[in-house]
């Protein structure tokens, strides 16, 4: 495992330039440990490794940001544990890999819905934003989940939205905006939201009210 592990990071420096190493500056990814390898190229590598639960928890324990997102794709959903996101999550430091680990692997783990609610409460900008990532992610993909379990996560959003660290601000009006956009009914219950938001003193509650009621008068009109 460790020479396959070995020869991928070996595979990722090969693909790394100066371009891909400036653009994780210049779109706000402050990772550790960064080659600086595009997106396309890390996913072009991961098709190549195949599926392999083993082969993503040693690419994780590398420390390399593209390694991470390596894994990511290669991981086995069935075969995450809740204490595997536990840990992953501990690690989060730049949202790149917050995004990416939420939108292809744990939104299809069977634990993922358990970790929405005690991940909005954690303190750390990285891990408060996973739990807004995840919950954006489930709205997009998860297809079987009805509305009560997306309303039942608006009054997370509504406690956090006073939250006016970047990162954390930006995923909460991700998950907003994702759930308003997957019924009639959520859209109408995440407009109430939103303007209740909109109205806010709170500055950052106050962007995500307005960011989201723009989404959904656009997607409305697209509609028409």
């Amino acid at each position: 495992m460790q020479d396959v592990v070995r020869a991928a990071v070996a595979s990722l420096e090969q693909m790394s330039t100066r371009k891909d190493r400036d653009n994780l500056a210049r779109f706000g990814i402050n990772a550790k440990n960064a080659l600086g390898v595009s997106m396309a190229n890390v996913q072009v590598l991961a098709k190549r490794l195949g599926t392999s639960h083993e082969l993503a928890a040693a690419l994780w324990e590398t420390g390399c940001y593209e390694a991470r997102m390596v894994a990511s794709f290669v991981d086995d959903p069935a075969l995450v544990t809740p204490a595997q996101m536990e840990r992953w999550c501990r690690d989060f430091d730049n949202w790149g890999i917050v995004d990416t680990v939420c939108f292809k692997l744990f939104d299809r783990v069977p634990h993922a819905w358990a970790k929405v609610e005690p991940w909005s409460k954690k303190k750390g900008e990285f891990q408060k934003r996973a739990a807004f990532a995840l919950l954006a992610s489930l709205a997009l993909h998860d297809k079987k989940a009805g509305d009560e379990q997306f309303l039942r996560c608006l009054p997370l959003i509504e406690q956090a939205a006073g939250d006016g660290r970047n990162f954390v601000k930006k995923g909460v009006s991700w998950a907003l905006r994702s759930i308003g956009l997957r019924s009639p009914a959520l859209r109408a219950a995440s407009s109430e939201l939103a303007e209740r938001l909109a109205a806010s003193e709170e500055p950052s509650a106050r962007w995500l009210g307005k960011e989201a009621l723009r989404e959904f008068k656009k997607k409305g009109k697209q509609k028409k």
